[in-house]
Parts: C-alpha cells; sequence; structure tokens
C-alpha cells in the first residue's frame, strides 16, 4: 500500500494538445514505446503554472520525467525509442536509412512547416495567395509521394520514425483544403495518408481525455 504514492510519482507527464502536430507525434510515439504516462490536455489561452514553471517556453509537447524536462516533441519521440523500440522505428542498425530520416524529418520541420503555416493563414501573409503558398507546400508532397511510388512508406518497407513524425504535418495541410488534396495528383501520398488516418496508432492518440 505505501509503494502506490511513490510508484505514481515515478509516471511522467505529458503536457498535450490535441490537434497540435507536434503533440500528436509525441503521443504516438509515447503509445508505441507503451511507457505510461499521464497526458495533460493544456488550455493554450490557459496554460497550466505548473507547465510554465517547468517549461517557460509555454508551448507543446512537454513530457516531466523525474530528471529532466524534455519541450521538443522529437525529444519526447527520441525518448520514448529508447525506453522501448519493439518494430525498430528508428532504424537502429542502419545509419545511412537513419541520415535518411533525419534528412526527411528536417526537411518537414523547417521549409515545409513555414509552407503549411503560410497556406494555413495565407490572410496573416497577404503578400501571395493561398494558392501560390499551396504551391510551395507541394514541392515537398511531390518528393514524399515519389518516395512511395515503389513502397507503403517513406524509407523502408515499413514503418518508420519518418512516417509518424510527417504524418500529422500532411494531415494539417490536408485539412486546409481536403477536396483540392483528395483530388490532387499525388496519390501515393494519398494512400499513405489514409491508412494513417485509419491505424490504431493515430486514433488511439486522438482519443479525447
Amino acid at each position: 500500500m505505501t509503494s502506490a504514492p511513490h510508484a505514481e510519482s515515478t509516471v511522467p507527464t505529458l503536457y498535450s494538445f490535441r490537434r497540435c502536430p507536434y503533440a500528436m507525434r509525441a503521443r504516438m510515439a509515447l503509445g508505441y514505446c507503451g511507457v505510461p504516462v499521464h497526458t495533460v490536455e493544456v488550455s493554450l489561452k490557459a496554460k497550466p503554472a505548473e507547465m510554465l514553471e517547468r517549461s517557460p517556453k509555454g508551448t507543446v509537447p512537454v513530457l516531466v520525467l523525474e530528471d529532466r524536462v524534455l519541450e521538443q516533441s522529437l525529444d519526447i519521440m527520441g525518448w520514448a525509442l529508447a525506453q522501448h523500440d519493439p518494430d525498430d522505428w528508428s532504424l537502429a542498425r542502419n545509419v545511412e536509412s537513419q541520415q535518411q530520416i533525419a534528412a526527411l524529418i528536417a526537411e518537414n520541420d523547417s521549409s515545409f512547416k513555414q509552407d503549411l503555416d503560410h497556406y494555413k493563414y495565407a490572410v496573416r501573409y497577404p503578400e501571395f495567395t493561398q494558392e501560390e503558398y499551396r504551391q510551395r507546400g507541394e514541392r515537398f508532397l511531390r518528393r514524399l509521394n515519389e518516395l512511395l511510388a515503389s513502397r507503403d512508406f517513406l524509407i523502408a518497407h515499413r514503418l518508420t520514425l519518418a512516417d509518424i513524425a510527417i504524418a500529422p504535418f500532411i494531415r494539417q495541410f490536408c485539412a486546409v483544403d481536403a477536396d483540392w488534396f483528395w483530388q490532387s495528383p499525388y496519390p501515393h501520398l494519398q494512400r499513405w495518408l489514409q491508412r494513417f488516418l485509419a491505424s490504431d496508432l493515430f486514433i488511439n492518440a486522438m482519443a479525447k481525455r
């Protein structure tokens, strides 16, 4: 009986926001590795004081561990896979594939994320039209579609960290104009996204808490 409070206190706390793509990929990695976490859904208009105390930057996701605080989604994903990676998402024995994963995620998180934000919030960026911003984002869509032409996943013939890290952002790009996306000339990317949206991993990560 006396051990229960101590055991409970060791459970990491994840501060999350359900629709944030960074938080989505962190939740999926944590769900995959099977390590119990206490998830706190954050209101972006009223962020918990305890979260801000541990992470003053005030953005999600944040994973509070016993010995440190992880404030970046990729760090959280890396920590999760270090705990348990049964399907080898990290491709631990293939250095070349690891480099490919890192490069593709870096492109997603930099140039594509900027194009996505401009496309989604085009009214804030009147220098170009929403269609022009979409066309910029399509450069990355074409690249992914080409990678998926010969296999079902981005880097290998099975799920890897790259698919999980990137899919939430493609989902967000699709949501800006779903009619356009599902009629666009990217059939391999569309099939890949459909599989992702139907996966238990994604559905469980998106369950309301």
